[in-house]
């Protein structure tokens, strides 16, 4: 867990976190750290291990569900939901056994406007979003602090339970973004957008270890109930967005396959994405997944599995945390949060854009989606994908 961002190798046995008395970047101390607490055990154990390294310690939970969403009810847990008032009475519960301060901000209508705007906006146009990318860079990491201190809660740095990693190089001043040494558990994916100026504020206490022995901590230390609990698994409690959009954004359409042949009817294209097979509701005597997504006309193309390998893509908006690249770098790819990174070769054709080269073929490559890349394990930065292409490099 390394105090002012840094790699540190002063650790304390008993913690297995940096002494406060570490300072990394610079001779002042961070003594007061703000965890951004979800109730859950991640969150909970990061200031756990933060007071337990002698640091003073708030916790700051984000209040984002207005009740403008009638979400219908399902088993489903994310941050956005009914449930939320359950979840800060936990985070509160929490902070008050830990014996730390804990404050509740408000960003309904800020993740309105940065979450859930830009989720619809990008299934309109026939894309599949990562809210959780944007909602990271923005929100939780973004306004979530900038906000506290508006609201003058001070501290130094900011911290959270993300199973990542930083590493500070003091000789150039540059923050490296790692991986989290549980491979299960790394979630620096969705933190690839996040910047040099970010990073310098941050902590990360659980880079360092393995989930398991985060819930081992948990018991070990008297909090056998957020142990056991459930973990946040979407940006939404639900497994249904169709709330989220207006009913002209959920028309009915054509499903047709590749050679334009009318298959069936869909329920509207905010219900599918690349890659799709179950739930489409045609029969075409052989399985068939989503290819393509047309929100001019309104179509779902279908396809044979082996018509949705795409050797290369379009990657725009990148985002360098470190440095971009060399022109023609190999590094890499990691296409979906749980997708299995793979080697590619990138190709600058403009500022921010970049033709991406498959080492091996890859499955539903999908635009909208956040192609993150890594150099062994650090992660470079990450681009939003706007475009399959096949092996000459024309869109599939």
């Amino acid at each position: 867990m390394p105090p002012h961002a840094t790699q540190c190798d002063n650790r304390s046995p008993a913690t297995d976190a940096c002494r406060p008395g570490h300072a990394g970047r610079n001779a002042d101390e961070a003594s007061v750290i703000a965890v951004g607490m979800s109730g859950g055990v991640d969150s909970t154990m990061a200031a756990l291990l933060l007071k337990q390294a002698g640091y003073q310690v708030i916790g700051l939970t984000m209040s984002i569900w207005d009740g403008s969403v009638p979400l219908n009810a399902t088993k489903a847990s994310g941050c956005f939901g009914p449930d939320e008032a359950q979840d800060i009475d936990k985070a509160r519960h929490y902070a008050e056994r830990l014996g730390i301060p804990h404050h509740v901000i408000t960003l309904a209508g800020e993740y309105r406007r940065n979450v859930l705007d830009y989720f619809c906006a990008e299934y309109r146009r026939g894309r599949t979003p990562n809210p959780c990318v944007v909602c990271n860079q923005r929100i939780k990491f973004g306004l979530l602090p900038e906000q506290a201190r508006v609201q003058g809660v001070q501290f130094d740095r900011f911290a959270t339970g993300h199973y990542v990693r930083i590493r500070h190089d003091r000789d150039s001043g540059i923050y490296h973004l790692l991986r989290g040494i549980d491979r299960d558990k790394d979630q620096s994916y969705f933190l690839a957008r996040l910047t040099q100026r970010q990073l310098a504020g941050l902590m990360f206490p659980l880079g360092n270890r393995r989930k398991k022995d985060v819930a081992a901590l948990a018991r070990d230390n008297g909090f056998e109930d957020v142990a056991e609990g459930p973990e946040s698994q979407d940006f939404i409690a639900s497994d249904d967005y169709s709330p989220l959009f207006n009913a002209t954004d959920i028309i009915p359409g054509p499903i047709i396959d590749q050679d334009g042949k009318l298959l069936g009817r869909h329920r509207g294209i905010i219900h599918y994405t690349i890659g799709q097979r179950a739930g489409l509701g045609v029969s075409a005597g052989t399985r068939l997944y989503v290819k393509e997504l047309q929100s001019a006309t309104n179509t779902v193309v279908l396809a044979p599995r082996d018509a949705l390998y795409s050797r290369a893509m379009i990657i725009d908006q990148a985002h360098w945390i470190a440095a971009a690249p060399p022109r023609n770098a190999t590094c890499h790819i990691q296409l979906r949060y749980r997708h299995r990174s793979v080697a590619a070769r990138l190709e600058q054709i403009e500022a921010n854009r970049w033709v991406v080269t498959f080492q091996d073929p890859q499955f539903a490559v999908t635009p909208g989606q956040t192609a993150v890349c890594y150099r062994n394990s650090e992660c470079l930065g990450g681009a939003w994908i706007e475009q399959a292409l096949d092996g000459r490099g024309t869109p599939k």
